[in-house]
């Protein structure tokens, strides 16, 4: 008999990831923790005062018991934030960690940053969290927009977008400049599955005001819910490992998890726990989680999912004097370690003008 071709399984990569530069940095402007379980109501985890390796291995390395990681981050949107993004997700792949949440709270930053810590985002397979008591205004929307999963309570916020260390001296010169950075952001979008059409509204909000995005807005947009670039991928990809039958299942499991979990209690102000019970109830007489494809079934994030554990990891080269040295001098954001300094950096509060309306007992949700 003459063998069929096969079709390699597609990979989920929306823009290849640079190999990991380990040179030493330190988180500013912001502070981050790391904790091995969904409910934040029990505290964020472990402080990470240290972007290296072998520190930050040591905290996440208990996070393979629950194959469930969650990285909180409140502060600025910069290089070290980008460092730690890309250091936390290659981590977490080494060492079996399935599940990746970020748990995010940003006033917003660097353009250049967020873009890059969004893609190596959008390569790891995140779930993004905006809580009730965060938000993520300007370039933290870049950050969103990268997430396989994006859970949205609190307000999210566009503006026109500029470089702030901008050379132009003249009109025309800044004209280029914003001409190139529109190229930049409008790719970026695309690649990440959310409509241009937002870099478009954000053009036409000046840089000194916010515009809060409405429910509607943030479906229009592609900023909320699952990633349509990653859904399409997820759905090949499931078709042949779990089956046509898992995969309507699963459609149909979001279907009503909408219209009986989460609409009501978006109408009644329920919290998190509420809508999770009944999530996790409605999915059980769907059959989920499904013993074949425990990873890939709805509200996984709730279990928790162990991958394969590697029995080795590799450590990086530990950098030279010289390279650290060539490191801090070529890099205007990031200075040599101090393993005594945590960074630091309050968020800055929103005023009450861009605040919306407080919905106290809304919180984040881990949609299927």
């Amino acid at each position: 008999s003459t063998d069929q071709p096969v079709t390699a399984v597609p990979v989920v990569q929306r823009k290849p990831q640079a190999e990991i530069d380990w040179s030493p940095v330190r988180l500013e402007a912001g502070d981050a923790s790391i904790d091995c379980s969904a409910d934040y109501r029990k505290g964020d985890g472990k402080p990470v005062l240290s972007l290296a390796y072998i520190d930050l291995r040591t905290i996440m390395q208990d996070c393979r018991a629950t194959g469930l990681m969650r990285l909180r981050y409140k502060g600025k949107i910069t290089p070290s934030f980008a460092a730690l993004a890309e250091r936390v997700g290659k981590l977490a792949g080494d060492l079996g960690i399935g599940k990746r949440i970020l748990d995010i709270d940003s006033t917003g930053g660097s353009v250049e940053a967020a873009m890059r810590a969004g893609d190596a985002i959008g390569e790891n397979d995140w779930t993004i969290w905006v809580r009730g008591d965060s938000m993520c205004h300007s370039s933290c929307v870049l950050i969103l927009a990268a997430g396989d999963m994006r859970v949205v309570v609190g307000p999210v916020g566009i503006h026109r977008m500029i470089r702030m260390r901008s050379t132009a001296t003249s009109r025309k010169e800044l004209g280029e400049e914003l001409r190139a950075l529109s190229e930049e952001l409008r790719n970026y979008l695309e690649r990440n599955g959310a409509s241009a059409e937002v870099y478009d509204l954000m053009t036409t909000v000046p840089n000194r005001t916010v515009h809060v995005l409405s429910d509607e807005e943030l479906e229009k947009f592609g900023l909320v819910g699952a990633n349509a670039v990653e859904d399409d991928l997820d759905r090949i990809r499931l078709a042949r490992r779990c089956g046509s039958e898992f995969l309507q299942r699963r459609d149909s499991f979001r279907r009503a998890y909408e219209a009986q979990c989460v609409k009501p209690a978006d109408e009644a102000h329920q919290d998190v726990a509420d809508i999770n019970t009944c999530g996790l109830a409605l999915r059980a007489k769907f059959g989920f989680p499904d013993s074949r494809c425990p990873v890939e079934s709805p509200m996984a994030e709730l279990d928790g999912a162990i991958l394969a554990i590697p029995t080795e990891v590799t450590v990086p080269e530990t950098p030279s004097a010289e390279d650290k040295s060539d490191a801090a001098e070529n890099t205007e954001e990031t200075v040599p370690a101090d393993p005594g300094d945590q960074g630091g950096g309050a968020r800055s509060a929103r005023s009450p003008a861009d605040a919306p309306t407080a919905q106290p007992n809304r919180e984040p949700v881990t949609r299927p």
